[in-house]
């Protein structure tokens, strides 16, 4: 026995069982596309355009709410990814590398832009009584709701909502909500904490509410 034993663990030393080496990561679409932007193809450049101009434009309108500067935002947005196209490490996907470039300049566009005073988005938050009793109770976020914002005319009428916000909170909003931006990057794009992106975000969503309460009410949903 002790002989079959020394065997057989002879022969596991001989056939020793080899990983096999993962398999590489197959090229992403736009890999080439990258590959040739940065040795100047200038056929790569149109491409570049045809490709991405629609989603961008789409985007910058949703910030910018101005035709003019939505569309110079983003002619703006492929000359800075030309410039900067050596930098661009694949650590994201292009797309979501030249998205960020465009709401850099989206957001620039918005500080630049002279300032006025926002108004006050208080008379659309809870409030209290001295006992911490709530006075008026917002409108409850429940999984029949969730579901009716799914559908295609309620998320348009969502979007109008967003849109009559003060700035500060339409934009992060935006970020998060319709861009689906990570906090931590929405925080570094405003030039904030990321504390107070969530302290925004959670007045937003409560105004964002309250503007949507009638409107689901009429539906027989609130």
């Amino acid at each position: 026995m002790e002989a079959i034993a020394d065997e057989a663990c002879g022969a596991n030393l001989t056939h020793k069982v080899i990983p096999e080496e993962p398999a590489p990561l197959a090229p992403r679409p736009e890999d080439d596309l990258v590959a040739r932007l940065r040795a100047g193809d200038e056929v790569a450049s149109v491409q570049l355009v045809k490709r991405y101009w629609g989603p961008l434009l789409s985007t910058a309108r949703r910030f910018l709410k101005n035709e003019e500067d939505a569309r110079d935002a983003v002619q703006e947005a492929f000359i800075r990814a030309h410039q900067a196209i050596d930098g661009f490490e694949g650590g994201s996907t292009f797309s979501t590398w030249l998205h960020r470039i465009l709401i850099n300049n989206c957001l620039m566009k918005l500080r630049t832009r002279k300032r006025r005073r926002e108004e006050s988005i208080d008379e659309l938050l809870p409030s209290f009584q001295e006992d911490g009793h709530e006075v008026r109770n917002n409108l409850p976020w429940s999984d029949t709701i969730a579901d009716e914002l799914c559908r295609k005319e309620t998320c348009r009428l969502v979007r109008e909502l967003i849109d009559q916000l003060p700035e500060t909170y339409r934009t992060v909003l935006l970020l998060r909500e319709i861009q689906e931006t990570d906090i931590r990057d929405v925080a570094a794009l405003l030039g904030v904490t990321e504390n107070a992106v969530k302290i925004r975000l959670h007045r937003a969503r409560q105004a964002l509410r309250a503007l949507l309460a009638p409107h689901l009410a009429s539906r027989g949903l609130a």
